[in-house]
C-alpha cells in the first residue's frame, strides 16, 4: 500500500465483501438446503463488517 492510500480502507473493503456475500447468496438454488446455506452464508459473510465497525466505535470512545 502506497503511502498516499488511506491508511486502513478495511471498512470499505468488508462492505464489498458483505455485497458480494449476499450476491452469491440470492444465487443459491431456492431448496431447502439452498436457503439453508444460504442463510448461514449471509450471517457468516456480513457479521465482520458490523464487527470491525463497532470495534472502531469502541476503540474512538476510549480515546
Amino acid at each position: 500500500m502506497s503511502k498516499g492510500c488511506k491508511k486502513f480502507d478495511l471498512e470499505e473493503r468488508l462492505v464489498d465483501f458483505a455485497v458480494r456475500v449476499i450476491r452469491t447468496a440470492e444465487s443459491l438454488p431456492k431448496t431447502k438446503i439452498g436457503n439453508h446455506i444460504s442463510g448461514q452464508l449471509i450471517r457468516s459473510g456480513t457479521s465482520p463488517a458490523s464487527n470491525y465497525g463497532e470495534a472502531s466505535v469502541g476503540r474512538i470512545s476510549e480515546a
